[in-house]
């Protein structure tokens, strides 16, 4: 069985915040020196952030040019993921922008540094029922509210990206049960330190041991999929 774990794009892989910051600049016409969360933002007005979004509701393709926090670690994150025999999967909330779906923009997005053929699910419910859904082991967020109901909702563990210096919120996460790293980096790093510890441990976790052991003789398809000429129908 492989090692299922989610990672959520905006705030983990893709600097939503400044992408959303130039937006308004944009659209209202002034600059903006920080945004808390665009999302449910407490440092614009309501109704400016609303007038931000039905500009990028407007504005085709906008999510894919939001730049990366660390494009170097999402190809690190890529080839992990094939040496260890890992299931990822991309989670978003993201609402539709003018041109392709949210889907589809994140797909590409996330294809062009380095990961290939990613699976993108949007999911604008509970994280926490998306994780018990999927039956993930591990969801990276840099959203403490969804932490929290992955913890609480599912077996799932939770580790919280907090890229501020915010050791009240960072308390709370560890007294809450879940693990907090800064960056992208880090959050790799974790996950090979678990590639190297479960195998030495017993019960449940030894379970877990073959998630992180590829097979030997297992036939595998070149680092970069899209690099394999198609097989001909038959008859051909």
């Amino acid at each position: 069985m492989a090692l299922r774990v989610g990672i959520d794009i905006d705030g983990v892989l893709a600097d939503f915040r400044a992408a959303f910051r130039a937006a308004a600049q944009q659209c209202l016409g002034r600059a903006f020196d920080a945004v808390d969360d665009p999302k449910t933002s407490k440092a614009m007005a309501q109704g400016d952030v609303r007038k931000v979004w039905e500009w990028v509701a407007k504005k085709p393709n906008w999510w894919m040019g939001l730049q990366p926090y660390e494009a170097d670690q999402i190809g690190r994150l890529y080839s992990l993921t094939r040496s260890a025999g890992w299931e990822v999967f991309f989670l978003t909330n993201r609402p539709a922008s003018g041109g392709d779906t949210a889907q589809f923009q994140s797909q590409w997005w996330i294809e062009q540094h380095g990961f290939y053929l990613p699976s993108v699910l949007t999911v604008p419910g509970s994280r926490g029922d998306i994780a018990n859904g999927l039956r993930l082991d591990l969801v990276v967020d840099d959203q403490m509210l969804n932490c929290v109901e992955v913890v609480s909702a599912s077996t799932s563990k939770a580790i919280l990206m907090l890229r501020s210096n915010d050791q009240a919120a960072r308390d709370h996460a560890i007294n809450r049960g879940i693990g907090v790293v800064s960056n992208l980096a880090e959050a790799i790093s974790v996950l090979e330190r678990l590639h190297e510890v479960l195998p030495s441990r017993r019960g449940r976790l030894m379970r877990l041991a073959d998630w992180f052991t590829p097979s030997s003789d297992r036939e595998r398809l070149p680092d970069n999929p899209r690099s394999v000429r198609p097989i001909p129908p038959r008859g051909e």
